[in-house]
């Protein structure tokens, strides 16, 4: 495992249907240790990871991307200190505030996963503003805020059950990422290998990729890296 990944060459196969993947999500660590490496505060670690998803969605043109999920606020996050969740809970009020009109002119359509209607009232309200605004995109940014593969995956069966039909098929319909594309890769940063409760459901046939490259420091170039890394891959779906 590297800053990121090495172009095999020859011995790779595509994926069947096609090389590219339709839909990526990433998991943003490392914006705590950049900012420790720096004798920097945390805070203005999550502030620079605020940058790197700026740059990632002004890159997203070129890379032919139907959606792009991030994992921006998990349900366990709120047991890091009163102060450090206070802080993210800024950073979302002024990126919402300040990236929306870009989003709008840039063709991205936002969607939240994730319980995202219990935060602050007034993220909430910034938040529909935003979904309202952004409908009408044809690029997909699905951002997981309060969100937690767990209890999305519990919420769905119990709604499957209600329904009358307890199937994979009637738990998948009820998950929050029903209309999004299957999850075709899903990628890691700062070197830790683990998916910390992030589309479990969803992860099972995608591809993954952990790079050592912390989140602040991760740019579009990164991510075209990770794709063609992806079209190398022969994809099984648990056959041979």
């Amino acid at each position: 495992m590297g800053d990121m990944p090495a172009q095999s060459g020859e011995s790779a196969h595509l994926q069947d249907g096609g090389s590219g993947a339709r839909h990526v999500a990433i998991i943003m660590d490392g914006n705590g240790r950049w900012a420790k490496k720096r004798g920097l505060p945390r805070s203005v670690g999550h502030q620079r990871g605020v940058e790197a998803v700026r740059r990632l969605v002004r890159g997203l043109g070129p890379l032919n991307l139907d959606c792009l999920t991030l994992y921006a606020f998990s349900s366990e996050n709120w047991k890091r200190s009163e102060d450090e969740v206070d802080d993210l809970m800024n950073l979302m009020r002024k990126f919402i505030k300040s990236d929306l009109p870009e989003f709008v002119a840039n063709d991205v359509e936002l969607r939240i996963i994730g319980d995202w209607q219990s935060l602050a009232p007034d993220i909430v309200a910034m938040l529909e503003d935003a979904l309202a605004q952004t409908a009408n995109g044809t690029k997909k940014l699905a951002v997981a805020l309060n969100y937690g593969a767990q209890h999305e995956i519990a919420r769905a069966a119990a709604k499957a059950a209600a329904n009358g039909e307890i199937t994979a098929e009637a738990i998948e319909a009820q998950l929050d990422t029903s209309d999004l594309p299957p999850l075709d890769l899903l990628i890691r940063t700062s070197g830790e290998i683990r998916l910390s409760n992030f589309l479990l459901w969803q992860a099972a046939y995608a591809e993954m990729l952990f790079v050592d490259t912390l989140w602040p420091d991760f740019k579009p170039e990164h991510l075209a890296q990770a794709l063609d890394d992806f079209a190398r891959r022969e994809r099984r779906y648990g056959g041979r």
